[in-house]
């Protein structure tokens, strides 16, 4: 696991981070020996700025590894020019990823990776993503504010509402990717801009997560509870359907890597007698 802000990250480690705080899981698939093709970075840029990655490298062998740390590598060197003052942070992203887009298609080894990206400004959240490792934004209720769609047959074939995401979860072709770093034709796709509320969560993934469990299950672990509770638990139902295959159930053996944050809540006043107001809530 590729990660600026630290280089000893520990599994499920929550962290300040931008204007709220950060929890990083990444472990290989539980079946195999070989490195984890997975890569996570935190890239903080000041106390309230920062930018979150996550990449699931293909091609077997080490390609995929190879593919996913030196995008990440690429886009970590081009946010420097934000620190510079010498470019906008979007554009720097964005100037990142068909950097990394070159640097793993010159390769020449056949490597590819996805990439999902999340840039924090205080409360505003944009994401950007090329593949199937998702992004999602869920408020303390359980509402989605923000789900990313899949570049692959199935994610649009969701989108679309020709499938359902049970249905799709079990598709035989779920394991194909239409869009993604190493390709010529390579597209990013670029969220709007979200304000995130006090008690949201925004959660960026690899497949390894969304091909275990159904998104209405990751919604109601990440929604609420500490932090270091909620990297336990997440983690611990996507190995166990990995590892403990059930009818009806989705399994798929796979590397998982996932980042969580939420903003720091502000801080709750007291209650005022003379204009009669109680302590906010949210």
């Amino acid at each position: 696991m590729a990660a600026s802000q630290s280089d000893n990250l520990q599994q499920g480690d929550v962290l300040p981070f931008a204007s709220g705080q950060v929890a990083v899981y990444s472990a290989r698939c539980p079946s195999k020996t070989a490195n984890n093709e997975d890569a996570a970075a935190l890239i903080p840029l000041d106390d309230r700025t920062g930018v979150m990655v996550v990449a699931d490298g293909m091609g077997g062998g080490s390609a995929g590894e190879h593919a996913s740390r030196l995008a990440v590598r690429t886009l970590r060197s081009s946010l420097k020019t934000v620190q510079r003052g010498d470019v906008p942070l979007r554009v720097a992203v964005l100037n990142g990823i068909e950097a990394a887009n070159r640097a793993v298609t010159d390769l020449g080894i056949g490597a590819a990776t996805t990439l999902a990206v999340a840039e924090i400004q205080g409360r505003s959240v944009r994401t950007y993503h090329v593949g199937d490792s998702m992004i999602l934004i869920v408020s303390q209720r359980g509402k989605v504010k923000l789900q990313t769609v899949s570049h692959s047959p199935v994610g649009y074939a969701v989108e679309a509402g020709i499938l359902d995401e049970k249905e799709a979860l079990h598709h035989e072709d779920r394991h194909l990717v239409s869009n993604m770093i190493g390709l010529s034709d390579m597209r990013v796709e670029i969220g709007s801009i979200v304000e995130l509320a006090p008690r949201d969560t925004l959660l960026l993934a690899s497949d390894g997560l969304f091909d275990n469990l159904h998104v209405e299950e990751i919604v109601e672990v990440i929604r609420k509870g500490p932090f270091k509770k909620v990297v336990q638990r997440l983690s611990g139902d996507a190995v166990h359907r990995m590892t403990n295959p059930t009818e009806g159930q989705p399994s798929k053996k796979d590397d998982l890597t996932f980042v969580a944050f939420r903003p720091t809540p502000p801080p709750r006043t007291q209650r005022s007698k003379s204009a009669g107001i109680g302590r906010t809530s949210v």
